[in-house]
């Protein structure tokens, strides 16, 4: 810059947008200096000087720290690392209001005491270890003595319970109602009781054995294949929607040990459209069931993310239709 001239504080706040004031703050702060400061003490800035005041007034706006801008100004750290530290702080307190708002949301939604207040606020600031421990805890007791394959126990549990790193506040919500049931010794006899009742019969034995497990992966997995395929945008009866209708006919019929025809095809597309319209139902009856462990199913299902996945992207209209284009191949 080839400007040399000096410029009284108010026409440097008239240029910067900043108060007089501010301009003096920052000059006492030892932030940016004036260029020159009259016998009067009047303070005269350069160009040099307004420009870093309108770098520091955007800094400030976007809430960075004094301390942190003199470091930079200094030369201390780079824009770069000061906007990534700056970036996790906003992350971290953007991570605790969606908390406090879900916290809020509860009590406004329940006659709630001031012990449970202090609970729900604990709940909602748990740790991934934290979560997993009690998550551990509620398992370790409602499958004690329960006769199941360890696999299909595996499967029930369905992995860790992994609050995302940026939960909607229905996540949070789900989480706080799910860890003051998982804590709650009454419901985790019910559950327990539940579970016992419905693993004692004659066929359960069979149902949950190691065998089964392996047979609900497999049809699982085809599944999601056609969840995929549908998610991309292919056909149903294309190449890959008869490929994926024949694994699914090929492991029904492994299960049922019907031989592969036309007819047990055509079947299958009506069986799977029966089939979503069981599920669409017990969607609907989680969402307001009183049985403990239906209710859990649907928080699980909340705070991972499945129940929203699973209403958007379900494959079975797209299943039954890749069926019906290969009802009449034998050989697909």
């Amino acid at each position: 810059m080839n400007d040399i001239r000096l410029y009284a504080i108010g026409e440097v706040a008239r240029r910067t947008g900043l108060s007089v004031s501010a301009i003096r703050f920052y000059s006492d702060e030892g932030i940016v200096a004036p260029a020159d400061v009259t016998a009067a003490g009047h303070r005269l800035y350069d160009v040099h000087a307004i420009a870093r005041l309108e770098f520091v007034g955007t800094l400030r706006e976007l809430d960075a720290g004094l301390d942190d801008i003199r470091r930079l100004l200094e030369g201390r750290v780079t824009l770069s690392d000061l906007a990534t530290a700056h970036l996790s702080r906003l992350d971290d307190q953007a991570r605790r209001i969606r908390s406090r708002r879900a916290v809020l949301r509860t009590i406004a939604r329940q006659h709630t005491e001031a012990e449970q207040v202090i609970l729900m606020h604990k709940l909602a600031g748990m740790s991934d270890d934290e979560r997993d421990r009690l998550f551990d805890d509620f398992w370790n007791e409602i499958s004690e003595g329960l006769e199941v394959s360890p696999e299909f126990l595996g499967l029930m549990r369905n992995g860790r319970l992994v609050l995302p790193d940026e939960p909607a506040t229905e996540q949070l919500e789900a989480w706080i109602e799910l860890a003051n049931l998982l804590q709650d010794a009454g419901f985790r006899r019910e559950v327990k009781e539940a579970l016992h009742e419905t693993f004692s019969s004659p066929g359960a034995a069979i149902m949950t054995s190691t065998e089964m497990v392996g047979v609900f992966e497999r049809g699982g997995a085809i599944l999601v294949r056609a969840q995929e395929a549908q998610r991309s945008g292919a056909p149903a009866d294309s190449p890959l929607g008869r490929e994926i209708a024949g694994l699914y006919s090929a492991h029904m019929g492994e299960i049922t040990e019907i031989p592969d025809s036309p007819e047990y095809r055509a079947k299958l597309a009506a069986d799977v459209l029966g089939i979503e319209q069981m599920y669409l139902e017990s969607l609907e009856e989680a969402a307001t069931s009183t049985d403990p462990y239906t209710r859990y199913q649907s928080l699980v299902a909340i705070i991972d993310g499945t129940a929203r996945e699973a209403a958007e992207f379900m494959p079975f209209a797209w299943l039954s239709s890749a069926l019906k284009a290969v009802a009449s191949l034998k050989d697909s």
